[in-house]
């Protein structure tokens, strides 16, 4: 054992609800999220239940936080469909993700946009830059509408 505890390495000793507080500290969580990262440290279902259970009802636990996070975190370089993947891969509710690709859809256009001046810049010259740009977006997450708005989209609007 480790006699002198600064010599430890971090997380060595924590309680559940200790790691579980550090973890919350760096980002926000969902429930389903801390649940997967501490099921290896929990010493039966019921304590880690037990745990998650008194952190949301404290509010430390937030499904609406995690996903305005998410959003101000990823909404200005990535499209609605990788942003909406990420929301279902923390295990947050239907609802709540469908409330959030709601939002993110009216603003699509504009930010796939953004992305693509930061990027290239100009127009694509011949069919292969715009095959490029086209690909480029798609991969961002951004929606098939929006990628052809952006780069077919005249100088005026640019």
């Amino acid at each position: 054992m480790v006699s002198d505890p600064a010599a430890a390495p971090p997380g060595f000793g924590l309680s559940l609800k200790g790691r579980a507080l550090r973890y919350l500290a760096a980002r926000e969580h969902s429930r389903a999220e801390l649940a997967r990262k501490l099921a290896a440290h929990a010493a039966s279902p019921e304590q880690l239940a037990q745990v998650l259970d008194e952190l949301q009802a404290k509010g430390f636990i937030s499904e609406a936080r995690v996903v305005e996070s998410v959003i101000n975190r990823r909404a200005g370089r990535f499209g609605t469909a990788r942003i909406r993947h990420e929301l279902l891969g923390k295990g947050l509710a239907a609802e709540a993700v469908l409330d959030a690709v709601s939002l993110l859809k009216a603003s699509e256009v504009e930010r796939a946009r953004e992305v693509w001046r930061k990027k290239f810049g100009e127009p694509a010259l011949d069919a292969a830059a715009r095959g490029k740009q086209m690909r480029f977006l798609a991969a961002r997450g951004f929606g098939a509408d929006a990628i052809r708005r952006v780069v077919s989209g005249s100088a005026e609007e640019l």
